[in-house]
């Protein structure tokens, strides 16, 4: 920072009060031309991090050191005037004409962040290291956007957090957290008695799956399963103002929901994309670094979306060390301008059938031996392209949500985070073997992987990972024989489960109770079917419902998109009425037909509600659709400790697609709660946030 009397420690000539300056690490400080490019310092030869850039402006041909006038003189020169950050010892800082002064990584570009003067000068720096110089301390702030080269993968991961607990107690602290149990396998089938003359073809049974649960919070916490997490955000210009200001407080969140034993990396991306954070273990010093870099995020550019999940994948592929969990959140508020191109067909802005999944880098897909990385996309604001984010989530196993409520960003975030951070289940399979003559004749089971042997004896149905307490029903259509004269019962199938444990990593296997059917003479007139069944075939069959309507809608039949909906929900049997999901998933249906009636309604926000309400059905569980409802108010993901009401008025009110939150694991529901309390806090200083939105803008 430049003083009276100071000099150049270049060229030894007077830095005047009004003129540019540049200090080093060393603490010597030059006027910008003396030092522009250097590597080293002129003065004592000391080896600099970061190469300092200082180009004459073709704006401004004359010389450097030309006299400006002063702006902002009463604005503090103790803290950096993009970061807010006061200036640490040995950080490279420039003090520019208009007397505001910056860390050397936090500023690019001739205009002022602070008054928008223009400078002589288009100011840049890029990390430069010494080939024969061991590597200096990292600077304490990054911009996430310097110019630096980008290598094939990021090999820098933090290690990982050494195990905590010892081995031969390990056993224990896993019974404690998850309550001693295992995943546990049940069916019911559709009847429970078929007439023993009779063959009953397509017979179904519903074979339910539920994952082990955490018994107490501290053990659940202390067994939990570490999450290598890589976010991927959206900073292009239209994300400017109050957007990101939500996404920064949003972010913050999220690391604070991270343990020690969890790692964060931040990728933002516009035009291009940068790794902001290297994947860094969530300690206390971590946290700091990872909120420093959420708070450097800029909005300017375009939407680039596959060069921000190329850098994700890069961070994940190179990994040298590996959380038995690994997932990716990726948020937009706008389409894709440089990837997709033209084509296909459709009447809203979307096109139907473009390539969106060569927005997905291969490595974060299936193959052979590779299960891919679930990408868990938010759509934010009512620009983004629904479509695109949709097919991310449903190529890689994520979930869709649709974010028009943008004020409530962080909560989805929660449901999300509270998700990752309670998976106890992976690589789970599930099998049935028929017993002589029984045959398989098809299985319902959404967007999860089945198949039927050759010989339709045995079908299998790959799950993958499931949260605590996660539930999962799938519907096998079988065609049971008649019966023997003297057989009472016939035994349909058996039913098994292989999966593997997050946190001890052992294979575990499961078998359920022997499936059966009872095989009397003649049915009883009284025979009532089964509810579980009932239930399972209206969500399998509204389900289905959703994506013929979203087809009809891209095709422009929104009268029929609308009809199919309504249909599904007049065929609701009279003794589901009472059904706590069945009638909330009436609900669901009943809101989508509004969204879909109209060209006007699905561009606007029927083709993301659609879509966040296939993502959810189809895969089982919770995604946010926080949507304006009719009353104006908005409809959000439940409340903790159940689906909440439904009230229209001025307050939040709910719409959690999956059976108005079914899907909503109890881990799910506490960290939405926790998000919800720390955003009342926050909604009571409601200019912090304003003053705060103003200042994060792109230029």
């Amino acid at each position: 920072m430049a003083s009276a009397g100071q000099r150049c420690a270049g060229c030894y000539g007077g830095i005047g009060r009004s003129e540019a300056a540049f200090s080093s690490e060393c603490a010597h400080t030059f006027h910008p031309l003396c030092v522009s490019g250097a590597h080293s310092c002129p003065s004592c030869s000391a080896f600099w991090s970061f190469t300092p850039t200082f180009q004459l402006s073709p704006l401004h041909p004359q010389p450097a050191r030309m006299p400006t006038v002063h702006h902002g003189a009463a604005t503090s020169r103790l803290a950096c005037g993009v970061c807010k950050r006061a200036f640490g010892y040995g950080t490279p800082t420039f003090t520019s004409e208009c007397q505001h002064r910056f860390h050397l990584a936090c500023v690019t570009g001739s205009v002022c962040p602070v008054c928008n003067a223009r400078w002589p000068y288009q100011v840049s720096s890029y990390p430069y290291l010494h080939p024969y110089q061991f590597p200096p301390p990292p600077p304490m702030w990054t911009s996430p956007f310097v110019d630096q080269p980008s290598p094939a993968v990021y090999d820098d991961d933090e290690p990982l957090e050494p195990l905590a607990t010892p081995l031969d107690d390990w056993d224990l602290v896993q019974d404690a957290a998850n309550g001693g149990g295992r995943l546990v396998l049940d069916a019911h089938c559709e009847h429970p008695a078929v007439a023993r003359g009779e063959p009953h073809d397509s017979f179904v049974v519903l074979v339910h799956a539920k994952a082990p649960g955490a018994a107490t919070a501290a053990a659940a916490e202390q067994a939990r399963t570490p999450l290598d997490l890589v976010t991927v955000l959206d900073v292009s210009g239209s994300m400017t103002g109050l957007k990101i200001a939500l996404l920064k407080k949003a972010m913050e969140f999220v690391v604070d929901q991270l343990g020690p034993a969890d790692r964060l990396s931040v990728v933002a991306f516009s035009t291009d994309a940068r790794r902001v954070i290297p994947l860094t273990r969530m300690s206390d010093v971590g946290k700091v670094k990872a909120k420093d870099a959420v708070q450097l995020l800029m909005a300017d550019g375009g939407t680039n979306i596959l060069k921000g999940l190329t850098e994700a994948a890069k961070v994940l592929d190179g990994r040298r060390h590996k959380n038995a969990v690994a997932s990716v959140i990726l948020l937009s508020d706008g389409q894709d301008t440089y990837n997709l191109g033209g084509g296909g067909y459709g009447y809203g802005s979307v096109s139907y059938s473009k390539n969106y999944r060569a927005l997905v880098p291969g490595s974060l897909l299936s193959s052979a031996g590779h299960r891919s990385t679930p990408i868990h996309t938010f759509g934010f604001g009512g620009d983004h392209d629904s479509s695109a984010m949709h097919t991310i989530a449903e190529e890689t196993g994520g979930t869709f949500s649709f974010i028009e409520d943008e004020t409530v960003v962080q909560d989805s975030f929660a449901q999300c985070i509270g998700g990752l951070l309670s998976v106890v289940v992976q690589e789970a399979l599930i099998t049935v073997k028929c017993v002589h003559p029984v045959r398989v004749r098809a299985v319902k089971s959404g967007r999860y992987d089945s198949s039927i042997d050759a010989y339709a004896r045995s079908a299998s149905v790959d799950v993958g990972e499931l949260y605590a307490d996660e539930e999962r029903r799938f519907l096998l259509l079988v065609d049971v024989p008649k019966a023997g004269d003297a057989d009472e019962v016939t035994q349909l199938m058996k039913v098994t489960c292989t999966y593997r444990d997050t946190a001890t990593g052992q294979v575990v296997d499961v078998a359920g109770e022997d499936v059966e059917v009872q095989r009397p003479v003649e049915l009883a007139k009284d025979q009532q079917p089964s509810m579980e069944v009932a239930r399972e075939k209206f969500r399998v069959e509204a389900t289905e419902d959703i994506a013929a309507a979203r087809a009809a809608a891209e095709r422009g039949e929104y009268t029929e998109a609308a009809r199919i909906l309504d249909r599904r929900q007049e065929a609701l049997l009279p003794a589901l009425a009472d059904d706590a999901r069945c009638k909330a998933l009436v609900e669901e249906l009943r809101e989508l037909s509004t969204r879909v009636a109209s060209r006007r309604e699905y561009e606007k926000s029927g083709r993301a509600c659609i879509l966040t309400g296939y993502s959810s059905h189809a895969q089982q569980r919770a995604a946010s659709a926080c949507v304006a409802g009719a009353g104006g108010g908005y409809r959000c993901p439940p409340p903790p400790g159940g689906a909440g009401g439904m009230g229209m008025g001025g307050a939040a009110s709910v719409f959690g697609f999956g059976a108005a939150g079914a899907y909503a694991t109890p881990a799910m529901q506490m960290m939405v709660g926790a998000s919800r309390q720390v955003r009342e806090q926050q909604q009571q200083q409601p200019s912090t946030l304003k003053r705060k939105s103003g200042s994060d803008g792109g230029n």
